[in-house]
């Protein structure tokens, strides 16, 4: 898969280097207008800007030239051309792959503020809260200049601040951010109340990360309902039982019982048959899914618990995913694992894809450090093509052969030796560990030898930026897990060091990057090596890795009996080619992977625009009111005589919204079952995607007929005056909004975890 994907983008390399050569053409043009934008005052940025036709080359040039000078003025960084040439290539809609340290974010403002000239929205999609506000308010002096103004949005904000935010010409916020608002406005009962603005262009900050890792990822928006309380008995056998009872996909997705395992349950349970009918559909459903809260779900690895209470952990972010919590019972039984009292459970009232959330953006462009090896993906699933921009500054960073051991001692021994030697030089060491389990051990074996390190993990990742901002600093040692997507440079020296501290950690060899294993994609590999070596800095980097380490475990089903060829479990080449296959097997199965969400989800989002569009034609409109005049005049007419026409089109628009959102809540939940048995298709022979696609556009087709059969019967029985609808006495009841979470769906994972397909380990 690799080779084939290195070798179509040597093919269509030709056209990229055209675009390349365009854009440089046009940098260099605009040194000859220099003049004229340095002569400028700072109060006539915005009105020369204002003149440009930005589409144009000749105001693409100018352009150039005001923002090169602007830079300079409102934020003392003055673009370097590669800086200005990835913003051209994002105005022409392509994802650019800039290595960490050469002015991402600046470039990105370039691009919008670009946009914004053309006079469209851009909201810039960052990976969290943190990043979307800090480049907000960094950027702010050189929008401001321009004219443009800029907004951010977080979990904290308010509809008003969200309303505000997105008012402005430029929003940055993370996806989440903007898919839940999108969600969110789906439940409006009145125009006013509506946040999200119609997409026009997005720029997506570490865009791989977004637009590959965060797509398997679907944001759903969730009810609340009455709590779950789990059956303490199953989970009190649950919890006894041995490894015979009980088996493990290879992938350690998916968890069933034995025969053994089974004939245990039913015995403690009082000889009960869990796969009779009394059974099946109840006893059986909450023993899978402690099983998996049980045996799949490791504290410290995809939760913590914190302040009395379950929290989940983003896998690939290192961060805890905050008002995230699994479903279908999974958090309660977690809760109860945890001996905590269960919080309230809940109902799915909508959800989106990233790759649906993306498709309703005209224009989609990109910034981040390794988009080439995302390009298959970008390509294949955005429609969007990559350029790689130099770096200013060649590359000094000596990365060091990797080092794979026969198991995990001793390749903790191996790390904790190397990182030992390393700091008595006095040389900055920033490690990268896969979860907080591992950072913490690590952290301990390091105190044990001698070494004093700052751990920073979903525990304490409000201290992030404070924590990274030093890794830098002489003689520290960090070790974080996942520093993907942690936005914050670091400088050598540390963050306040002067131009002598600097000076000393070059001398030393600048930061030294140590991964503790290699991950499931080689993208993520050169994120955290790129920590080292930034605008031409020295750095060095090595990887460790064991036979023992989950890529090679759960990725290579062949490994021959290979022995250490040193005393200290030392692999040689041998174990470095295991890791590599390990590797690529896990990036083809992604990108599978990948390709299976996508067509699964296809019709799944079709029929949700469907209904969005109706419903934004029943908010806007007095669509309702004709609809229900229409099959009920009789009940119209009685109505009209007593109670005006702005209350009854006002009541008929929330009986018509209430009873679609209540039809496509249901058709959501119908989807999730099918999705949870539609393997079993491929046993007899079927293709599960097609049968999915055929059951689910049949119930579909029934979906607004029957929504709009209950509205009539809800407008015929309802209470109705002149001070609108009795909602208790039309049972119409809408869930309180609690929570959101996200789900990882795997559709095509072993017949024996029918209970729980769909919900595997979300942050693996």
């Amino acid at each position: 898969m690799g080779k084939f994907s290195n070798a179509m983008w040597r093919l269509l390399g030709a056209q990229a280097s055209r675009n390349q050569s365009q854009s440089i053409s046009l940098i260099e043009k605009s040194h000859e207008h220099e003049s004229w934008a340095q002569e400028l005052k700072d109060d006539e940025f915005a009105g020369e800007a204002a003149e440009l036709e930005i589409e144009t080359v000749d105001g693409r040039v100018k352009f150039l030239a005001l923002i090169r000078e602007a830079g300079s003025r409102a934020v003392s960084m003055t673009p370097f051309d590669v800086q200005l040439q990835g913003a051209l290539r994002m105005l022409d809609g392509d994802v650019v792959e800039m290595a960490t340290g050469e002015g991402k974010t600046l470039a990105g403002a370039i691009a919008a503020i670009g946009y914004a000239l053309e006079g469209k929205h851009v909201h810039v999609v960052s990976v969290n809260d943190y990043l979307a506000g800090r480049d907000a308010e960094w950027m702010r002096p050189l929008y401001d200049l321009f004219g443009v103004t800029v907004g951010a949005i977080s979990e904290h904000s308010t509809r008003d601040e969200r309303r505000a935010a997105y008012e402005c010409d430029v929003t940055y916020a993370s996806v989440n951010e903007i898919g839940f608002d999108v969600l969110r406005d789906q439940l409006a009962l009145h125009e006013d109340e509506l946040v999200a603005p119609v997409p026009e262009v997005v720029l997506v900050d570490e865009a791989d990360s977004v637009l590959v890792d965060e797509a398997l990822v679907p944001l759903i928006l969730a009810g609340s309902t009455e709590a779950e309380t789990p059956n303490s008995a199953i989970h009190e056998v649950v919890s006894h039982l041995k490894s015979k009872h009980y088996d493990v996909d290879t992938d350690g997705r998916n968890v069933s019982l034995t025969e053994e395992g089974a004939r245990f349950v039913e015995d403690t349970l009082g000889g009960i048959d869990i796969y009779g009918d009394d059974h099946v559909g109840t006893t059986l459903v909450h023993v899978n899914v402690a099983l998996y809260a049980y045996y799949l779900l490791e504290r410290d690895v995809h939760y913590i618990v914190r302040d009395g209470g379950v929290h989940l952990i983003n896998a690939s972010r290192g961060r805890v995913a905050r008002l995230q919590r699994w479903p279908d019972g999974v958090q309660a039984a977690v809760e109860y694992k945890e001996g905590l009292k269960p919080t309230a459970a809940g109902e799915v009232i909508d959800t989106i894809t990233v790759q649906a959330l993306m498709s309703r953006y005209p224009r989609v462009a990109g910034m981040t450090g390794t988009a080439i090896a995302a390009g298959e993906q970008l390509r294949q699933f955005y429609n969007l093509g990559v350029s790689q921009i130099p770096s200013n500054m060649p590359n000094v960073r000596e990365d060091e052969p990797d080092r794979v051991y026969d198991n995990k001692a001793n390749k903790m021994e191996a790390v904790v030796e190397y990182v030992q030697t390393v700091h008595e030089t006095g040389q900055p060491v920033l490690i990268g560990t896969h979860d907080v389990a591992q950072s913490e051990e690590l952290a301990y074996f390091l105190e044990r030898a001698g070494v004093t390190s700052v751990v920073l993990n979903a525990k304490n990742d409000p201290e992030e930026a404070a924590i990274i901002a030093e890794a830098g600093r002489k003689s520290a040692v960090t070790v974080s897990t996942q520093m993907a997507g942690r936005g914050t440079d670091i400088r050598l020296g540390g963050s306040d060091g002067d131009d002598e501290a600097r000076d000393e950690v070059v001398e030393l060899g600048g930061l030294c990057v140590v991964g503790t294993g290699r991950y499931d994609t080689e993208r993520l590999d050169n994120q955290l090596r790129g920590r080292a070596g930034r605008q031409g800095d020295p750095g060095r980097s090595v990887f460790f890795s064991s036979l023992e380490d989950p890529l090679v475990t759960k990725n290579h089903t062949h490994l021959r009996e290979s022995q250490p060829i040193d005393s200290d479990g030392s692999m040689g080449p041998r174990g470095v080619e295991i890791v590599q296959q390990a590797q690529r097997i896990a990036e083809g199965a992604m990108l599978q992977l990948h390709a299976n969400t996508w067509n699964f989800n296809a019709q799944v989002n079709e029929q949700r625009n469907s209904i969005v569009r109706r419903r934004m034609s029943i908010l806007k409109t007095d669509q309702a009111l004709t609809d229900l005049k229409d099959l009920e005049t009789e009940r119209y007419e009685e109505l009209s005589e007593t109670i005006g026409d702005d209350v009854l089109e006002d009541v008929a628009r929330q009986i018509v919204l209430f009873h679609l959102d209540r039809a496509w809540a249901d058709h959501l939940a119908y989807v999730a079952d099918v999705q949870a048995s539609i393997h079993l298709r491929a046993l007899g022979q079927q293709s599960p995607l097609e049968e999915f696609h055929k059951l689910i556009f049949a119930e579909f087709t029934k979906l607004v007929d029957e929504a709009m059969e209950a509205a009539r019967e809800t407008f015929t029985t309802a209470t109705i005056t002149e001070d609108g609808i009795d909602f208790d006495d039309a049972d119409m009841h809408r869930s309180t909004m609690t929570w959101t979470y996200l789900v990882h769906e795997n559709h095509f994972a072993s017949a024996g975890a029918q209970a729980v397909q769909g919900i595997v380990g979300i942050f693996r």
